[in-house]
């Protein structure tokens, strides 16, 4: 079933899934515009791209020769983090740097010879357990074949690459040592526009330990083009001041648990707009428990083309609804499900899908071999089991 009106060509997204197995936002047509500025990964060095905008390099790529360290550096002193038993204040930063912070490292990245270790470029980092692992960004990684990480204490660790997905820009280290402070994972379901959001990384490579700033969820749900082939979806959007280096750094909520990890900034012709995203902390823990295990990812193919379905609101507007099935690939897993051309999905796993950017994002919170519930309008759900794109 599909709605008896459509909106103004400007509504309209075209998106395939059979060719990539990644549903991808076709561009849009002439009237819609965007704002003259483009989102990157976060960093120190802005390209710009036209006068209407600009680009952040990965990490933080330095213009000045890189600095190369012949020996560890000796740990800083640092004062004591006193401890934490419980977060009631809702706004109350000092608690939460106080329990974050320690979960927070620098990620240093470059090239090694022997004792010899070349710095091309650094950004954030996210202690996930106490096995050593730490989260952080792929853009942050790709700048070196070497990394080293720096606790908030000062100790400085040889780290080896877990893995890295280019495609949700995630990628996991692991350091030698158990010592350490895990941070508290949360969730964004709970999540408002104006919640409190809290950003903790590393800005610009400074000595000194990690950096904090304070700020609120501006909003939800956005869709975040990186580069000319990257988009990341369903990311959060805050102010709270995000800096180059900070890249694969926190931002947690107001009792310190984890919401997302900071990965891109806006940019126009003036510089940084103020404006930060994170990915979302359950894209997170999909990926990094992924790349823990077999140290790539799978992503999930469904095998649609679609577009976002709108119905007429009765005066005059346009409200979206679902997403309309445009196309189904042969032998894919929607095929296999019976969704067949004109169906309109509206639900993922009981979670509402309105749009086309909705869909993406849920498909990426699953992985390739999970089964999942999709709902159709006007029929029963169906359940589909994702192949790998």
């Amino acid at each position: 079933m599909t709605p008896t009106h459509q909106p103004p060509p400007r509504h309209t997204f075209s998106v395939n899934t059979t060719s990539s197995g990644e549903p991808q936002l076709a561009p849009p047509p002439s009237p819609r515009q965007r704002r003259p500025w483009l989102i990157a990964p976060i960093a120190l060095v802005v390209v710009l791209a036209g006068v209407g905008g600009g680009l952040i390099g990965a990490s933080t790529h330095q213009d000045v020769p890189p600095v190369i360290v012949e020996q560890a550096r000796a740990p800083r002193t640092m004062p004591a983090v006193p401890a934490v038993a419980e977060l009631t204040t809702p706004t109350d930063a000092v608690a939460v740097g106080a329990a974050v912070i320690p979960s927070i490292v620098t990620v240093e990245v470059g090239s090694s010879s022997g004792t010899t270790f070349t710095q091309a470029g650094s950004g954030s980092g996210v202690i996930l357990d106490e096995s050593g692992h730490i989260i952080t960004n792929h853009h942050v990684v790709e700048v070196g074949d070497a990394a080293r990480v720096v606790l908030s204490d000062g100790r400085v660790y040889e780290a080896e690459l877990i893995g890295s997905d280019p495609l949700t820009d995630l990628a996991v280290l692991q350091i030698p040592t158990t010592d350490l402070v895990p941070i508290a994972l949360g969730s964004t379901n709970d999540l408002v526009v104006g919640s409190p959001a809290i950003a903790i990384g590393s800005p610009l490579g400074l000595e000194g330990g990690p950096s904090l700033s304070v700020g609120v969820v501006s909003a939800l749900g956005r869709e975040v083009q990186t580069g000319p082939d990257t988009t990341l979806y369903g990311m959060i959007q805050t102010d709270a001041p995000i800096t180059s280096g900070s890249s694969g750094g926190s931002l947690v909520d107001e009792t310190g648990a984890l919401i997302g990890i900071t990965t891109a900034v806006g940019v126009s012709s003036i510089g940084v707009e103020g404006i930060g995203f994170a990915t979302p902390v359950e894209i997170v823990e999909r990926i990094t428990t992924e790349l823990i295990a077999t140290g790539s990812v799978s992503h999930g193919l469904l095998g649609i083309g679609g577009a976002t379905a709108y119905d007429e609101t009765g005066d005059g507007g346009f409200v979206p609804v679902g997403v309309t099935v445009r196309s189904v690939s042969p032998d894919s897993p929607a095929a296999s499900a019976g969704i067949v051309v004109d169906d309109v999905i509206t639900a993922i796993d009981g979670t509402a899908v309105l749009t086309m950017d909705e869909l993406i994002t849920a498909l990426r919170r699953v992985g390739a071999g999970d089964s999942v519930a999709v709902s159709l309008r006007g029929s029963s759900p169906v359940s589909v089991t994702l192949a790998t794109r």
